[in-house]
């Protein structure tokens, strides 16, 4: 088990410590939870009511919050306590799953494909046809690479991911476990007799930048006619759908259940909550924000707050809330 003194943990965050330094902390954990041991994070002042009754010894708060350690406790002021959480978090990561071998016996790989140095393949992993990867990354077991894909280099990929044929991801990604990537697109038409339907192939690919994140179970579809994009650092969360020829611009974020219908273009930096849902064929502009929940059935410019089903701009939808919660106590 890991453990630091505070002293040791303020070299890390460069803020200051206000109490004893020399205590010793086995864990961080939040402010209910921690114990007598552990570290804990006020980056909010709603919450620092509770760490009087916390029983964590030490904590990392702003820098502007008026607050004191009390007895044989401590405090790491920073300007910012929700990125020194993330630095601390870092000092605490345990070593992944072990690999005794770079590439297990039971992996099969193409005797075309060409695997970097210091890349690792676990247990019943498939690379397939004219498949290239780069030096350092990571297959964990079962893994699927299929023909003429490639992918880039210190890129980690989990267990049960399927990378399809002929798509390519980045550099210092990460694929969590169950991705789907390239497969087909949900593209279907009326029969001319009106007996079923017709399947449009999907010929195309996906292109995902470097240092992309994508969370588990989330599906990124190949393009009808060329690439669904998704650009350099854009990080996706668990259960997300990027519909066929969607294009994502660079450090976009997509939180959980969220989806991209068909031929959907991102700006930069575009933030859509969990649960929102974005029209085929929709352009939101560089740092629009989508609030969770939201039906975006137009586009939307550069920098827009938007809410609501169907989505409009933030500040609008909010009178209209207003107004019905109005005509509802009024009984009308």
């Amino acid at each position: 088990m890991k453990s630091f003194s505070i002293e040791e943990i303020n070299v890390v965050l460069k803020g200051t410590v206000v109490g004893n330094g020399a205590l010793v902390i086995t864990g961080p954990e939040q402010l209910e939870e921690a114990n007598d041991t552990q570290i804990t994070f006020i980056g909010s002042k709603k919450y620092i009511k509770l760490w009087e009754v916390s029983k964590a010894c030490a904590a990392i708060v702003n820098e502007d919050f008026a607050i004191e350690p009390g007895e044989n406790r401590a405090l790491i002021k920073v300007k910012n306590a929700d990125t020194a959480m993330a630095q601390l978090l870092e000092m605490f990561v345990e070593e992944g799953p072990v690999f005794d071998e770079e590439i297990h016996p039971t992996a099969v790989i193409h005797p075309t494909a060409t695997i970097g140095a210091g890349t690792r393949i676990g247990a019943g992993c498939y690379i397939g046809k004219n498949v290239v990867i780069g030096s350092g990354t990571t297959l964990y077991p079962n893994v699927t690479i299929l023909d003429d894909t490639t992918i880039g280099s210190a890129t980690a990929i989990w267990s049960g991911t399927v990378i399809r044929e002929r798509c390519k991801v980045g550099s210092y990604c990460i694929l969590h476990p169950n991705v789907s990537i390239g497969a087909d697109g949900f593209g279907f038409r009326p029969s001319p007799d009106g007996r079923g339907l017709i399947k449009i192939p999907h010929i195309g690919n996906v292109v995902i930048g470097n240092g992309v994140e994508i969370g588990a179970n989330s599906c990124v579809d190949r393009g009808k006619f060329s690439s669904t994009v998704v650009g350099d650092g854009c990080k996706i969360d668990n259960l997300v759908q990027i519909g066929h020829n969607s294009k994502m611009g660079r450090c976009c974020i997509m939180a959980g259940a969220s989806g991209l219908a068909g031929s959907v273009t991102l700006g930069d930096g575009v933030i859509i909550g969990g649960g929102t849902c974005i029209g085929d064929h929709i352009t939101l502009g560089n740092g629009v924000m989508v609030g969770g929940f939201s039906g975006v059935m137009h586009d939307f410019g550069d920098g827009k707050k938007i809410i609501g089903f169907p989505a409009t701009e933030a500040k609008d939808m909010m009178k209209q809330w207003v107004v019905l919660k109005r005509l509802v106590k009024e009984g009308k």
